[in-house]
């Protein structure tokens, strides 16, 4: 299958052609058809597995009935999907209403557990900066100077040196703040897949003129952003690039030197840097409702990105496709079980 073909479809970064190949190399089974890709997970110590289609389109009833036969050949349990169509212009009960109609109909019932958030942030790019640096808030812009004034410097470094400080900086950031994050080695393995430098090297290997990744719409690619305050590294962040859009999937934060308001600057350069890719949208990757609940653990992060002036989108959720009932509802229970167990301790 030629990656290129394959991404011509492709709206998100987790329906590309180089995150399957990333997947696999994480030992998950990829699935693809002419315009989806899912990934198959086993669960731990069972025979069965669960599907799981992010980002794709809302299937029709004939590929209802594919991924049946995908997840009856593979011993899932369901396939969770999550269509990456947005609710437009607050047309929310009119939309669900008619939403709701046509999930029944695909024998489509609202997800377990999502695992990808229903919100997000996007910016449009395609403003100037006096334009976007006036839609922020006015204490993100007083941050933002602070930092300046600080001299933090924020740069492009996609060496394995950086990679290394971004892997330490992750290991802090989840232990400070006590979220469940990836492995190192999952890690690694996205970045040697899809990381700036290393297509780079693969497509110079190739006689080919490797500038052209940059602007490449039919290539995921991955830059790494280090915000520096004198010699130390205090934020790290990893960027997608795919399509017209740039992501922000992935961040981590020294809690050294924190009143130099580094992450301000570091999203700052980073919308600049998407600017100068020449996409026309920024996708904070995620964010809390409309009305957020102060007490959540994410909230601080949510007003970060809020800050930034973005315009809040919400997508039509998450559903899974039941396969086998029985274990279905079995599997819910010892979730539910499982997540408060962790919560706890």
């Amino acid at each position: 299958m030629n990656p290129r073909d394959f991404n011509k479809n492709a709206t998100h970064p987790l329906q590309s052609f180089e995150w399957g190949e990333f997947r696999k190399r994480t030992g998950v089974k990829v699935i693809r058809g002419k315009d989806w890709q899912m990934t198959i997970h086993k669960i731990p110590c069972l025979s069965f597995t669960i599907g799981y289609l992010p980002k794709g389109k809302l299937p029709d009833k004939k590929l209802i009935e594919e991924f049946k036969k995908i997840g009856k050949e593979n011993n899932c349990i369901f396939i969770q999907l999550e269509p990456n169509i947005s609710i437009e212009n607050g047309k929310w009960k009119i939309e669900n209403k008619t939403l709701n109609s046509q999930l029944s109909t695909l024998n489509l019932v609202p997800a377990a557990h999502p695992l990808f958030t229903k919100y997000t942030f996007q910016l449009n790019l395609t403003k100037s900066e006096d334009e976007l640096l006036k839609g922020m808030h006015s204490k993100t812009r007083y941050n933002i100077k602070v930092a300046q004034k600080h001299g933090v410097r924020v740069i492009e470094d996609n060496s394995d040196k950086a990679f290394k400080t971004y892997l330490k900086l992750t290991n802090e950031t989840t232990k400070r703040q006590k979220f469940y994050a990836h492995t190192e080695k999952y890690h690694k393995l996205m970045w040697q897949e899809s990381g700036i430098k290393n297509q780079e090297s693969r497509i110079k290997n190739k006689n080919h003129d490797s500038k052209f990744l940059l602007h490449d719409s039919n290539r995921l690619t991955a830059h790494l952003l280090l915000a520096k305050y004198k010699t130390e590294v205090l934020v790290a962040w990893i960027l997608f690039a795919f399509k017209d859009t740039l992501y922000y999937p992935y961040g981590a934060s020294s809690i050294e030197h924190r009143e130099t308001m580094a992450s301000n600057l570091m999203m700052w350069k980073t919308i600049k840097f998407g600017k100068k890719l020449g996409l026309k949208k920024f996708d904070m990757w995620g964010a809390l409702g409309p009305n957020p609940n102060p007490k959540d653990p994410w909230y601080g992060f949510h007003k970060f990105k809020q800050g930034y002036g973005g315009e809040l989108v919400e997508f039509i959720g998450s559903y899974d496709l039941v396969i086998n009932p029985f274990l279905y509802n079995l599997y819910k229970l010892a979730d539910k079980i499982r997540w408060t167990i962790l919560k706890i301790f």
